[in-house]
C-alpha cells in the first residue's frame, strides 16, 4: 500500500504541475485551427488535441517547476493554481513523465504530418524546453522570455494550420499576430508580480529589466495591438477584438505601479486566469459563426 500511496501522491503532483486550469489555452488553438481548416474530425485532430491538452502542458510546466524549484520555494505564490512546488524527490520522475507521456503522441503526429508540420512542432517543443531547462533558460532573458512564452500558446495554432494544409492570407497572419501580441502581453504582465523576488534571487525577466511600471504599460500596449490587428479581419472574426478590453481594464489600475508595490499586480493576474475562459467563450462563438458561414 505505501507504494500505491506514493504513486497516487506523485500523480496528484504531476496533475497540479500540468496546470489543469490552463490546458484549454493550448488545446483549443490547435483544435480550432484544424477544425476550421478541414471541417472534419479525424485522427490528426483527436490525437493532436489530446497531446496539446495534457502531455504538452505537463512537459511545459513540469520542466519549469523542476528547474525553478529553488526560486519557487521562496515565492509565496507557488504551491497552488499559480504553480506547483515539486519537492526534489519528485524531480526525476517529473522529467521522465514529461518526456515519456509526450513522446508517443509526438511520434504519431510526425507520422501523420509532413516536413512543414514537423518544423513547426520542432519549434514548439524547443520553446517548451528552452524556456526553463538549465543551459538555455530563455525565461531569464528579458523580452526573449515573453516571446518564448507566447510561442508556447501560438505554436499549437500554427501547427494545426500547417498540419491541415491551410491557405495562408493576410487576414490569417493578422489573427496569428494578434494572438502573439496577446501571449506576450499576458506573460509580461504576469512577470510584474515577481519583480521583487526575482531580483532578490538574481533572476532576469522582462519586468526586472524594464521595471514594473514600464512592463505594465507595455502589456497594455500589446493587448491594444492585439485588438487592433483583429479588426483587420472580416466579419465575424473582428468581433474578437473586444476580447482585448477586459485585459486592458484589469491591468489599467497598475499603470503607475512601483517596483516596490509590484506584488499587488497579483490581484489582476489572478482575475486573468478566469477572464481567459470568458475570452475563450467569445472566440469559440466567433469560430462557430465562421464555420457556419455567417458573413
Amino acid at each position: 500500500m505505501p507504494e500505491v500511496d506514493r504513486a497516487a501522491g506523485l500523480g496528484r503532483r504531476l496533475l497540479l504541475a500540468s496546470r489543469p486550469v490552463s490546458w484549454v489555452n493550448t488545446a483549443f488553438p490547435f483544435a480550432a485551427a484544424m477544425l476550421l481548416t478541414t471541417g472534419e474530425v479525424d485522427a490528426r485532430l483527436v490525437i493532436g488535441t489530446l497531446f496539446f491538452l495534457v502531455p504538452y502542458n505537463l512537459a511545459m510546466y513540469g520542466i519549469n517547476d523542476v528547474f525553478d524549484y529553488e526560486s519557487d520555494a521562496k515565492n509565496p505564490r507557488k504551491g497552488g493554481v499559480e504553480g506547483a512546488l515539486l519537492p526534489p524527490s519528485t524531480h526525476r520522475a517529473t522529467l521522465a513523465w514529461s518526456v515519456g507521456l509526450a513522446a508517443p503522441f509526438v511520434l504519431v503526429l510526425l507520422a501523420l504530418g509532413g516536413p512543414g508540420s514537423w518544423a513547426v512542432l520542432a519549434v514548439s517543443l524547443f520553446a517548451v524546453v528552452a524556456y526553463s531547462a538549465k543551459g538555455l533558460r530563455f525565461k531569464e532573458v528579458p523580452l526573449l522570455d515573453s516571446i518564448t512564452s507566447s510561442t508556447h500558446f501560438v505554436s499549437p495554432a500554427v501547427y494545426g494550420l500547417v498540419l491541415a494544409g491551410a491557405d495562408w492570407s493576410p487576414q490569417l497572419a493578422a489573427v496569428l499576430a494578434a494572438f502573439f501580441c496577446w501571449g506576450m502581453a499576458s506573460h509580461a504582465f504576469g512577470a510584474v508580480q515577481d519583480v521583487v523576488p526575482d531580483r532578490e534571487a538574481g533572476i532576469g525577466s522582462i519586468a526586472t529589466a524594464l521595471g514594473a511600471r514600464a512592463t505594465v504599460r507595455l502589456a497594455i500596449a500589446l493587448w491594444a495591438a492585439a485588438g487592433a490587428l483583429t479588426l483587420l479581419t472580416p466579419w465575424p472574426a473582428w468581433v474578437a477584438a473586444a476580447v482585448a478590453l477586459p485585459y486592458i481594464v484589469l491591468a489599467a489600475p497598475f499603470w503607475s505601479v512601483t517596483d516596490a508595490a509590484s506584488a499587488a499586480a497579483n490581484r489582476g493576474w489572478r482575475r486573468f486566469l478566469w477572464v481567459n475562459y470568458a475570452a475563450g467563450f467569445v472566440v469559440t462563438m466567433v469560430c462557430i459563426l465562421w464555420a457556419m458561414g455567417v458573413r
